[in-house]
C-alpha cells in the first residue's frame, strides 16, 4: 500500500527557492557558461532548471552582477554600468592588429565566412599569423566545410567572443556605423551583407566598444 507513496516521495523535486540556490552555486563555481542540459545533468530528478533560472534572473535585477545568456549558456556578470571598476581586471595586454580586427569583425558579420570570402572583402590576403591568433584567443574557431569545390573551411565566432563583448548572440552585433565612429574601420565601402548594414541601425546599449583594443 505504501510502495506508490514511497517511490513518489524519493523521486519529488525539491522545492524551487532550493532549486535556486543550486544553479546559483552551479553557475558561481563555474568557469564558462552552463547550459540549462548541462544543469538538468547536475541536479537532482524531477528539478527544473529553466524555471530555476528564470527566477534567479529576476532576483538579481538590478544587482551589480546580473545573470545573463551567452549563447547557449549561462553565466553570472558584472552589471555594464559597473564595468569601469573592473577595468584593470580586464585589460587586454595582447592588442589586436588592424588586419586581426578587420579579419575578426568580417568573420562576426559573415560568418561562416571562408577565407576567400574575407579577402574577397578586405582587398588584401589574410596571413596564417593573424588567423592563427584569433583562434589562439578562442574567438573564433573552424566551421563546416564548403560544398564547392576544393571544399574550404569555413570560420566562425564562438562563444567566448560572445562573451567577451557582452552579446547574447551574433545578431547583436552594432552597426558599421557605431563601429566607423569608435574609429574601428575606415569609410572605404564594404561589399556584400557587411556593406549593407545600415549605418543608422540602432544598437544595444553598452555596444559601442566592440573590438576596441
Amino acid at each position: 500500500m505504501n510502495a506508490p507513496d514511497t517511490e513518489r516521495t524519493l523521486f519529488e523535486a525539491p522545492p524551487i527557492a532550493e532549486q535556486e540556490r543550486m544553479v546559483e552555486a552551479i553557475l558561481f563555481a563555474a568557469t564558462e557558461p552552463v547550459t540549462v542540459a548541462d544543469l538538468a545533468q547536475r541536479m537532482p530528478h524531477g528539478c527544473d532548471p529553466a524555471e530555476a533560472l528564470a527566477y534567479l534572473r529576476r532576483r538579481y535585477e538590478g544587482r551589480g552582477v546580473r545573470l545573463v545568456r551567452v549563447g547557449e549558456g549561462w553565466a553570472f556578470r558584472t552589471a555594464p554600468d559597473l564595468g569601469h571598476l573592473m577595468q584593470r581586471e580586464v585589460t587586454e595586454t595582447r592588442k589586436l592588429s588592424r588586419a586581426a580586427i578587420e579579419t575578426l569583425a568580417i568573420i562576426a558579420y559573415h560568418q561562416p565566412a571562408t577565407r576567400a570570402e574575407i579577402e574577397e572583402i578586405r582587398g588584401v590576403a589574410v596571413s596564417r599569423g593573424t588567423v592563427d591568433q584569433l583562434l589562439d584567443l578562442g574567438w573564433i574557431r573552424f566551421g563546416r566545410r564548403r560544398m564547392t569545390p576544393g571544399r574550404p573551411v569555413t570560420f566562425v565566432v564562438t562563444e567566448a567572443f560572445l562573451d567577451h563583448f557582452g552579446l547574447e548572440s551574433a545578431r547583436d552585433l552594432p552597426g558599421l556605423g557605431e563601429l566607423r565612429q569608435a574609429g574601428l574601420l575606415d569609410n572605404r565601402p564594404l561589399p556584400g551583407s557587411m556593406a549593407r548594414r545600415d549605418e543608422d541601425e540602432e544598437e544595444a546599449p553598452g555596444q559601442t566598444e566592440l573590438f576596441e583594443d
